[in-house]
């Protein structure tokens, strides 16, 4: 059985952490309250990367974040993946181990994205036997992230709230909440986010994620909206989680910025706003 007495993040703001970033963040005196690591990246043997890792992972709690594992895949998990995302656990301990509500993989071939399922019983019963097999073999409790959507299947039978509330049921995984996946789905596919945030299994959720998006059109004029991680946070964004915190109380949330990365100024301004709506709940 797996173990869900980890002592979890703490409920304040933390940051993908990227290796230019390094010696700001020890040379700050205050920077963040965790870090989070995509664990593809420290799956070798040695090297620099895994020594300031252990470094940080001395100050700072850190949080696994996987983006290769394939949760929704059709075939099954790739053995030796997972017994390297075994190793990297084993030795760091991290306060968090999340993965994406996603497909990457197929006929042994690996696509560089994240993409989308249709809500099934079929694709549930698949998924809830994946994330087993993830708690059992990592011997904790998993989170799983909603994903950013851009279509939708005429095939899905339920909603991907009922679907993620179902998943957690069934495996007992907790939940990362996406606010900006879920205002990019939502204004995508033309529904309400804080109609999507009042459907969500809420009790379910221990990190929130928040990051920057790229606007553009669709083939009809339309917003389309990319789930980008290469700008600041937006305004909507932020107000949807101001709507999302009053619902949820105070949680871990991280600021998401993968490409274009900023200076670390830059970066930790985010953070100070992330604070102050923590603040603002706990007040």
């Amino acid at each position: 059985m797996f173990d869900t007495d980890h002592d979890g993040l703490p409920a304040m703001p933390g940051v993908g952490y990227k290796p230019q970033h390094f010696n700001d963040i020890l040379r700050d005196a205050a920077p963040v309250g965790w870090l989070e690591i995509h664990a593809e990246n420290y799956m070798g043997d040695g090297g620099r990367p895994l020594a300031q890792l252990r470094h940080l992972s001395e100050r700072f709690p850190i949080s696994v974040h996987g983006v290769g594992l394939s949760i929704g895949g059709e075939d099954p998990l790739d053995p030796d993946h997972l017994a390297r995302l075994k190793h990297l656990v084993s030795w760091l301990n991290p306060a968090s181990f999340s993965e994406h509500l996603a497909w990457s993989t197929h006929d042994s071939q690996f696509l560089n994205d994240l993409l989308p399922l249709p809500y099934t019983d079929t694709t549930l019963i698949r998924v809830a036997d994946h994330i087993d097999q993830v708690q059992e073999a990592l011997g904790r409790q998993m989170l799983l992230e909603n994903p950013s959507s851009y279509l939708a299947f005429t095939q899905s039978t339920m909603s991907e709230t009922d679907f993620l509330r179902e998943l957690a049921r069934r495996t007992g995984c907790g939940l990362l909440l996406d606010v900006n996946n879920v205002f990019v789905s939502a204004t995508n596919l033309g529904y309400s986010p804080i109609e999507y945030i009042d459907a969500y299994p809420l009790d379910r959720v221990k990190e929130i994620h928040l990051g920057g998006h790229d606007e553009d059109e669709d083939d009809h004029g339309a917003p389309l909206l990319i789930d980008s991680h290469g700008r600041a946070v937006v305004d909507p964004v932020w107000t949807l989680l101001d709507e999302t915190l009053d619902r949820t109380g105070a949680r871990p949330l991280l600021i998401e910025w993968d490409t274009d990365v900023p200076d670390w100024a830059t970066l930790r301004a985010e953070t100070v706003r992330a604070q102050e709506a923590l603040t603002r709940v706990l007040a």
